[in-house]
């Protein structure tokens, strides 16, 4: 049994408040929207709608028959978005993060919650989240998914590992990880019936051979495999493969579409030092084109999630983490913080020498430092549309 909240706040002739309520209770029961409109003297109209297209549409010819001009909508999960997309053709709309909207004390009923969030909005304390174009939204839809495909392949790596080990084959105790081409011509072979640790040794580069000696690689490679670990390892083989085509298909995609409408913001981001065709694309899909939302770099930072917390009482600092916000884009950042401060000759490189050996600090806590960095510029250069200048934030 689960229960997920929508709730909007319309604002038309005399101030309407809308409730858009999708719940689900059971298996005989149909996920509703529960919609209420009121006005500044209270309740004018309230039912319940399905979440079918057929009546959400119901629910625009009812919200139009009110004159309804304004929305807002409180933000849970992925609910919102169908009726975002539907309502968004004829009125403007506010996303609100339920964060930011205190709840009234007392037993909570979605009616008081409705009625706080109108009240709010009435009063012009709410400010709707960013919500990018369409276009972007189908970018960060790719990019996300890349993102969990990532973290499949490494799952299915993990799972092939462990039946390399079951079989006692142990060359993954010899390579650098099981990304390497040595590893996965191995596995390429006992995936196809191919068992024989002569036959396997050929796969196996050089260079690890020389580290480790011929008779080493060979006792790794030699294990007994049964047919049915070769299905299963042939299994997990194909998984990992299908995973990457499908991972290739989106990242082409991706990068067709920013060529397409975004080529000089793609060409300039590479112009920061860390930041790639890749990583570039999916800042894009992240963030978008409109740096209007974001009024300074210190208010993308924040949104993003790599702004320090200012945790402190009676002049004792209880903590220094960084605050909540987009964990795609902050992980494409700090990745792009491990190659920005590898860069010789560029500011990210001095900054990481200065901060972790000259000034001893953590180096995990100043590859976020130079993520946030980054960012600043990525701000200067969206915002400003100029190639990158080593910008740097205090």
């Amino acid at each position: 049994m689960f229960n997920v909240k929508e709730e909007a706040v319309f604002n038309g002739r005399g101030g309407f408040l809308v409730i858009l309520h999708p719940e689900k209770k059971g298996k005989n029961e149909k996920d509703m929207n529960f919609c209420c409109i009121s006005d500044e003297n209270g309740v004018v109209f309230q039912e319940k709608f399905g979440v079918l297209t057929s009546d959400l549409l119901r629910l625009v010819s009812c919200l139009q028959k009110y004159h309804t001009i304004e929305v807002a909508m409180e933000s849970t999960s992925i609910y919102w978005m169908p009726i975002w997309r539907i309502l968004d053709q004829y009125f403007p709309q506010k996303l609100v993060n339920p964060y930011f909207i205190k709840q009234l004390p007392g037993k909570k009923s979605d009616v008081k919650d409705a009625e706080w969030i109108s009240t709010c909005l009435l009063k012009g304390l709410i400010r709707g989240s960013y919500v990018p174009s369409e276009l972007i939204q189908q970018l960060r839809q790719y990019d996300r998914r890349i993102f969990d495909l990532n973290k499949e392949i490494v799952r299915k790596l993990t799972k092939l590992d462990v039946c390399l080990q079951r079989c006692n084959i142990r060359i993954s105790n010899y390579v650098s990880n099981t990304e390497t081409k040595s590893y996965q011509e191995v596995v390429g072979k006992l995936a196809s019936g191919i068992c024989c640790a002569e036959e396997l040794f050929k796969c196996i580069h050089t260079r690890t051979v020389n580290k480790w000696g011929e008779e080493t690689i060979l006792a790794s490679l030699t294990g007994v495999v049964t047919e049915v670990d070769v299905d299963i390892i042939s299994g997990y083989w194909e998984e990992v493969q299908l995973a990457k085509q499908h991972k290739q298909k989106y990242l082409d995609k991706m990068l067709s579409i920013c060529k397409e409408h975004f080529p000089e913001e793609l060409e300039r981001l590479q112009t920061i030092p860390g930041i790639k065709e890749r990583s570039a694309t999916s800042i894009i899909a992240e963030l978008g084109m409109d740096m209007e939302s974001f009024e300074t770099a210190a208010h993308l930072v924040s949104w993003t999630g790599l702004k320090p917390r200012n945790d402190e009482s009676a002049g004792k600092i209880k903590g220094r983490r960084i605050t909540h916000g987009n964990k795609y884009l902050r992980q494409t950042l700090i990745e792009c913080a491990w190659a920005a401060r590898r860069t010789k000759g560029c500011f990210y490189n001095h900054f990481s020498y200065t901060q972790v050996a000259v000034r001893h600090k953590n180096k995990m806590k100043v590859q976020v430092a130079i993520a946030r960095k980054l960012l600043v510029a990525i701000w200067h250069i969206l915002h400003n549309k100029e190639n990158n200048k080593e910008y740097t934030a205090h």
